[in-house]
């Protein structure tokens, strides 16, 4: 493990030279970059007046509290995510394990009782209870009671009628629909294989043209947008990359045409990336594009070996430890600054009293807690357990957990909800229609 305790990039001498040039013609998003780098540096400046070797601390106490709270009460500003009540759970549940804080079992309990609330009886799972199913809460769902990961959590699952729900909401073209009678973007084909992968329900037919559609959401630019045609974006272009991950298709996509974009999403002044081209920098990006990084990586490294070796070994090697891939990448680091992004997310987005935000001057909330901290945890750790480095800015404390990158959720915790749901026979495909069973 490296601890960095050299000068932090943020106060060193060429910093201000990386801040936004306008060359004098001001537009309206060119006066917003600037009141960002403005107020961040504030922020910095005034850090350091505050410490004579500045070494960014995690703020542990003040977000496990934080976090606790949000399992047992939300104040009247959360009114409004009424139809996201799953969401909570996940993002509460996700930081917490990211943070190595145990949860008692009793409040487990509890969450499992609630989310079985939200189980549609048609299969999935919805906002809450008695709210229609709909892919984004099954997935938050799923992903909490996979970190939960007691027999009572999976068993809240209905594998069948998840099967059935899926299928339901599963379009012609490859795609799927959030909802029944909802609207289709990319998102929802990342929660459908998400969902189905983890809980072993994938059957031969289910996926039928999804990379084809994925693969054509991906535009000019490099990233993918949510449906075709659209302007490509950091969260649909994770939700693309990590299906065709899941889906084993990610050689469908231009590995190095997105690579080139991700990349290009990382703020020269900030360390923190932004969503879009000329967009403005936010904490959440941290995982939705550095999040990428790992998932490029290792389709990269397999293609680069793939494409070396004869033809009659591929099948062998493919996704086997003996893949070297390409020697251009690295051993040791993900290809975005890490350093950089740890300054931003414990420098920038770190409430004094607990909880992280999108960028100074905005609020906390769970959602900006989870993705900064996880992105967090993408940046800290490099590699798998194989090859493992780490890199931490600060001291040790500031150590989170490692995050799996496709599922979002720790690595031990996909690992043994694979486990679980691998002995279980894949669920009969039924029709529809007639409710008649089609054995997969």
């Amino acid at each position: 493990m490296e601890e960095v305790l050299s000068t932090l990039r943020c106060f060193g001498e060429y910093h201000k030279s990386e801040s936004f040039k306008d060359d004098n013609v001001k537009t309206e998003t060119s006066v917003e970059q600037k009141k960002v780098e403005d107020s961040i540096q504030e922020v910095l400046s005034a850090y350091q007046q505050n410490h004579k070797l500045p070494q960014p601390t995690l703020l542990r106490e003040q977000h496990y509290v934080y976090l606790k709270r949000g399992l047992r009460y939300l104040s009247d500003s959360y009114e409004c995510l009424d139809a996201s009540r799953p969401w909570l759970c996940y993002w509460i549940l996700h930081s917490l394990e990211l943070l190595d804080e145990p949860v008692p079992a009793s409040v487990s309990s509890d969450v499992c009782a609630f989310l079985a609330r939200c189980q549609s009886p048609t299969g999935g799972f919805a906002g809450g209870p008695g709210q229609q199913a709909h892919l984004a809460p099954t997935y938050a769902a799923v992903n909490a009671l996979c970190i939960i990961g007691t027999e009572e959590a999976y068993n809240v699952i209905d594998r069948q009628k998840l099967l059935d729900f899926l299928y339901s909401v599963k379009q012609p073209d490859g795609s799927f629909l959030m909802h029944v009678g909802g609207e289709v973007d990319v998102r929802s084909a990342y929660c459908a294989a998400s969902v189905a992968s983890l809980t072993h329900i994938i059957t031969p037919t289910l996926f039928e043209e999804t990379p084809g559609w994925i693969a054509r959401c991906q535009n000019w630019e490099g990233g993918l947008g949510g449906v075709p045609g659209l302007e490509a974006h950091g969260g649909y272009t994770f939700c693309g990359m990590a299906a065709m991950v899941i889906l084993g298709k990610e050689h469908m996509l231009d590995l190095k045409s997105l690579l080139r974009w991700v990349v290009c999403r990382q703020m020269r002044f900030e360390g923190g990336f932004q969503g879009r081209c000329n967009k403005l920098v936010d904490g959440c990006y941290s995982f939705w594009q550095a999040g990428l990084l790992p998932l490029l990586h290792r389709a990269l490294q397999a293609e680069g070996a793939l494409s070396r070796e004869p033809a009659d070994l591929t099948a062998r090697t493919r996704g086997s430890a003996t893949v070297t891939g390409d020697s251009a990448l690295s051993q040791r680091s993900w290809m975005f600054e890490q350093r950089a992004l740890q300054e931003y997310i414990l420098l920038c987005c770190q409430n004094p009293a607990g909880g992280l935000l999108d960028k100074p001057g905005k609020s906390r909330d769970f959602y900006h807690t989870c993705y900064c901290l996880s992105g967090l945890a993408v940046a800290q750790h490099f590699g798998s357990r194989d090859l493992h480095h780490e890199l931490i800015l600060g001291k040790d404390e500031n150590r989170l957990v490692p995050t799996h990158p496709v599922y979002n959720i720790c690595p031990e915790k996909v690992a043994q909800a694979l486990k679980h749901f691998h002995q279980l026979s894949v669920p009969m495909q039924r029709e529809p229609a007639t409710g008649t069973l089609n054995l997969p």
